[in-house]
């Protein structure tokens, strides 16, 4: 068995597990895309071999392995800046939830405080 088909057999591998993956519902749509887009875009650099060496004499990539590993890095540092978006949405999400609560908190012990004095003999 050859590099090229082991690697085409682990990219389809790799791309019906997060489809599986996303009908389970353990992984969200969104962040799926993202993997099916790096499945997707690998499997032709496995079927057609003869392709890297064309694409990298292109951009000017002398080694064409060089750039599988350009488009692993982009594909991490768009993936990381993803996150980090998504990240910073659930930060200021939880800051409000908390200021929410802590209003709510003290509203709840200034009625209970009127309460008590309304109630208090006199």
């Amino acid at each position: 068995m050859t590099i090229y088909l082991l690697s085409a057999v682990f990219c389809l591998i790799f791309l019906f597990a997060t489809i599986e993956l996303i009908r389970r519902q353990k992984l969200e749509e969104q962040y799926a895309l993202l993997w099916l887009g790096l499945g997707l875009v690998m499997l032709p650099f496995c079927l057609f071999p003869d392709m890297l060496p064309k694409l990298s004499e292109l951009v000017r990539i002398h080694y064409p392995p060089s750039l599988l590993f350009l488009i692993g890095l982009a594909f991490s540092l768009v993936f990381i800046l993803h996150l980090t978006i998504v990240i910073s949405k659930l930060q200021r999400k939880l800051t409000r939830l908390v200021q929410q609560l802590a209003l709510l908190e003290a509203g709840a012990k200034e009625g209970a405080a009127d309460d008590r004095h309304r109630n208090r003999p006199t």
